[in-house]
């Protein structure tokens, strides 16, 4: 038979109209790969012998149109990008031809053979073309060098030579038509100037597989390359990043932690009627090949995709990535670089290919179109998939209660934190109830004068209702809870990023590895948790002596300042947890083992410095803690302070909690821990209980959460305070929504593979410090994938980073025990 069969039309639907395979072609010839191009409603691919066909899926006949012009089977094709006149554009070992779409349908209607116009000849083998965004040139893979073709002169405009393997793809620049891209066989992408004929960039090698696909997405400045093992490279095409690699994503593991995501257990503060969907549902098979090699690649919006409450802002999911491999295709985030979708071709048993030898994908608004070719068949399939019913119907649904970090209720009389504080309020001492009786409202004679305005008598006492706001614009002569002789000013929240180093120190007590570093409330003191013991405080200049706190017979882990910037609490690896006085340098309160059944490994002031919250073991505590700071000279070794417990609470499955997080800032209701068991679990202490869960956060525990504080020096959008973000060993740094419990936004740019690497929120919200083992400290934006700035400076592993709440400062900690000042330009 010379030509395929024509194509029949495949209505219907299965799992509920997802994927409706529309057309169906027959007598294929059964080698592969084979070369296919779909821009909707048109497809094109060769016919069994020296052809082209093409079809449109919105021909109800479904005709097909068969262009010849070559003596040798094509090996690639493509379609113009213009509307009309719509051009394809054809390749094989003896010629490159181009072709008119509206000129050839009058050609065949007329029975005339329809004819293109020859570019080149005897180019080679050809495995792929392309066409510049304005028609006018045609990119021509040919050996190991892209040939700029002219469509109208019929000329060479460019050679571009400088690959080491066959050239396997290339795609032009939109927004930069001069500019293209290719990847080859060697496992590099290479980056050209078409007008100049130069090199711009060349990658070193990417994957362990030779590269076959490769998509570039100017919505999101990022190039994505696929290669035969199922590898994707994303990097960044911003001018300021030089074309660094963002991240690498394996498709055989996020098609396994979909699944995990998919089918695992129900959580508390799901929907009780909803159902999530189960393994045997479409996009979850029984099994995943070793290697999905990445056939084809296009873009796809998936901002109205999405329902509103899916994301703190409307631009983080917007962008997405639809991959079509062998046994199915994906729908991949740009931004969290998550599967959003699986679809697995053995799911829909009404499709005619089960496995394909090759894959064009396109999508448009919120449809995907897909052609195929069977692997070991002679069949080829368009498949018309509704992206948005696909995505939505494979996402957890909303939590019945919003989680929030800014309380939208008061406490509940039956509320750890309502007993807390009933209890201290019933345990005043007699002091306050005299200071009380003096400020309270008594009967007096009016007295006027005039030179006095107000007697005041008969006014009633002033009370601070709080608010939640950390800051208000136009508040800042308003007097605050504590004195300050200073005038707040607002943190400069554009173009302050500290990226200068301003000074640096080594620590007074010898070489000891900095384990974590704090900066008070008011951004005037500096507290630094050493490996040997102790605790050191500095001004913020780091210049003078610093205050010395030792006590601990273990490396101090974590600390923490409380609000009112009178106390410092320590926790050390040797299980104990000390508070401080910041003024006399004294613990004032010991807690260890006699106290606590477990070693703490996380503490810090909770709830406005109402409470102590810390881990032991696999337990949440809260602490309600008294200070008593009177001397007896009798018992001058006896702690006169104390604590009792309010209310305690296990993780889920008994896992040790790592790592812990609450805003003290303002009242809040919510706590975030994370355990052994790489879960990271919101516990509400409004209710008492656990609110929700994120199994599998990352891929190893947990070891820091940082949320979104803020700062009394800045102001914020109530919903950045939800946002807070998640690091492990190895697995970079994971930006999360309490609204949503989703990954929004991944970070990897910095190296973090052995030594757990603290991280930081600016008061702005805007930017998120790390640490890297690479002797720098990365800081990130909010709205980029990879990092903006990365500082130099350090000696060794940066092990940990904080801002300063008042001014644009970068504080970093180095393994070997020095400490760096960052400023603003």
């Amino acid at each position: 038979m010379e030509g395929p069969q024509t194509p029949s039309a495949r209505p219907g639907g299965g799992s509920g109209g997802i994927v409706t395979e529309t057309r169906l072609a027959g007598s294929w010839p059964c080698a592969s790969p084979v070369p296919l191009a779909c821009r909707p409603p048109l497809c094109a691919f060769p016919a069994r012998g020296p052809g082209l066909c093409v079809w449109s899926s919105a021909d109800p006949e479904g005709q097909l149109l068969v262009l010849r012009g070559h003596r040798d089977p094509v090996t690639a094709v493509a379609f113009g990008n213009a509307g009309s006149p719509l051009l394809v554009c054809s390749a094989s070992p003896d010629c490159v031809v181009t072709w008119r779409l509206d000129e050839c349908r009058e050609q065949a209607l007329r029975g005339v053979d329809p004819r293109g116009a020859v570019l080149g000849t005897l180019l080679g083998k050809v495995p792929c073309v392309r066409y510049r965004p304005d028609d006018r040139a045609a990119a021509v893979c040919a050996g190991n060098q892209v040939l700029l073709l002219d469509v109208e002169a019929r000329s060479v405009l460019a050679q571009l030579q400088g690959h080491q393997g066959p050239v396997t793809a290339v795609e032009f620049c939109p927004r930069q038509p001069h500019v293209l891209v290719s990847v080859a066989e060697d496992r590099c992408f290479k980056v050209w100037d078409s007008r100049a004929g130069c090199l711009l960039h060349s990658s070193p090698v990417l994957t362990a597989a030779p590269l076959l696909s490769l998509c570039v997405d100017e919505e999101s400045q990022q190039l994505v390359a696929g290669c035969a093992e199922g590898q994707l490279c994303v990097c960044s095409l911003a001018e300021s990043h030089r074309y660094r690699c963002v991240t690498r994503v394996d498709l055989r593991k996020q098609v396994e932690s979909f699944r995990a995501r998919m089918a695992g257990p129900r959580l508390c503060g799901w929907p009780e009627g909803s159902e999530l969907p189960s393994a045997d549902a479409p996009g979850r098979g029984d099994a995943v090949d070793a290697t999905l090699p990445v056939l084809g690649l296009a873009p796809c919006d998936l901002a109205h995709l999405r329902g509103p409450d899916r994301g703190l802002l409307p631009a983080v999911n917007a962008r997405g990535l639809w991959v079509g491999s062998s046994t199915g295709s994906f729908v991949l985030n740009l931004v969290n670089f998550e599967l959003e979708a699986v679809l697995l071709y053995e799911d829909f048993r009404h499709l005619s290919i089960q496995v394909a030898g090759s894959c064009a994908v396109t999508s448009s608004d919120d449809k995907a179109f897909c052609l195929l070719t069977s692997m070991f068949g002679g069949e080829a399939a368009l498949l018309e998939v509704d992206l948005a019913a696909l995505v939505r119907s494979q996402q957890r649904p909303l939590l019945t209660t919003p989680l929030s970090v800014l309380p939208s209720s008061c406490v509940s009389p039956t509320s750890p934190l309502c007993f807390g504080v009933a209890a201290e309020r019933r345990a005043r001492p007699g002091g306050h109830k005299r200071a009380a009786a003096r400020g309270a409202v008594r009967d007096q004679p009016l007295v006027f004068h005039s030179s006095v305005r107000s007697s005041g008598y008969a006014a009633a006492p002033h009370a601070a209702a709080f608010s939640p706001k950390t800051a208000v614009k136009g508040d800042r002569g308003r007097s605050s809870g504590r004195r300050n002789t200073h005038q707040r000013e607002e943190y400069p929240s554009e173009k302050s990023v500290p990226t200068t180093l301003r000074k640096q120190l080594a620590v007074p007590q010898g070489p000891a590895a900095v384990c974590c570093v704090q900066f008070s409330g008011d951004g005037r003191r500096l507290a630094c948790g050493l490996a040997n013991h102790v605790l050191l405080v500095f001004g913020v200049d780091l210049t003078g002596t610093p205050a010395v706190f030792s006590g601990h017979d273990g490396a101090v882990s974590t600390l923490d300042w409380s609000h009112d910037g009178r106390w410092l609490l320590s926790a050390s690896q040797d299980g104990t947890l000390r508070l401080w006085s910041a003024r006399s340098r004294e613990a004032v309160l010991c807690l260890g083992r006699a106290v606590l059944a477990q070693p703490v490994r996380a503490a810090q002031f909770y709830y406005l410095d109402a409470f102590l919250l810390l881990s032991a073991g696999p337990e949440l505590l809260l602490l309600k803690y008294r200070v008593d700071t009177r001397k007896d000279e009798m018992n001058r070794y006896k702690q006169r302070s104390g604590c009792s417990p309010v209310f305690r609470l296990p993780m889920a499955g008994a896992a040790e909690i790592t790592c812990l997080s609450a805003v003290n800032e303002f009242y809040s209701h919510l706590v975030l821990a994370a355990g052994r068991n790489r879960a990271v679990e919101v516990f509400d202490l409004n209710a008492g209980r656990s609110a929700a869960m994120v199994a599998g956060a990352h891929t190893r525990p947990v070891h820091q959460i940082c949320q979104n504080k803020g700062s009394p020096f800045a102001t914020q959008q109530p919903q950045a305070y939800n946002l807070f973000a998640t690091t492990a060993v190895g697995d970079g740094v994971r930006l999360w929504d309490l609204r949503t419990l989703r990954c929004e936004r991944r970070f990897e740019g910095h190296p973090s593979r052995c030594y757990p690497c603290g991280l930081a929120f600016s008061p702005c919200g805007r930017l998120l410090a790390s640490g890297a083992e690479d002797r720098h400290a990365y800081v990130y934006e909010m709205g980029s994938s990879t990092f903006s700035h990365r500082l130099s400076g350090h000696t060794d592993t940066v092990t940990t980073v904080a801002f300063s709440p008042s001014i644009p400062q970068l504080a970093t900690a180095t393994l070997d025990g020095k400490l760096q000042l960052f400023g603003a330009e």
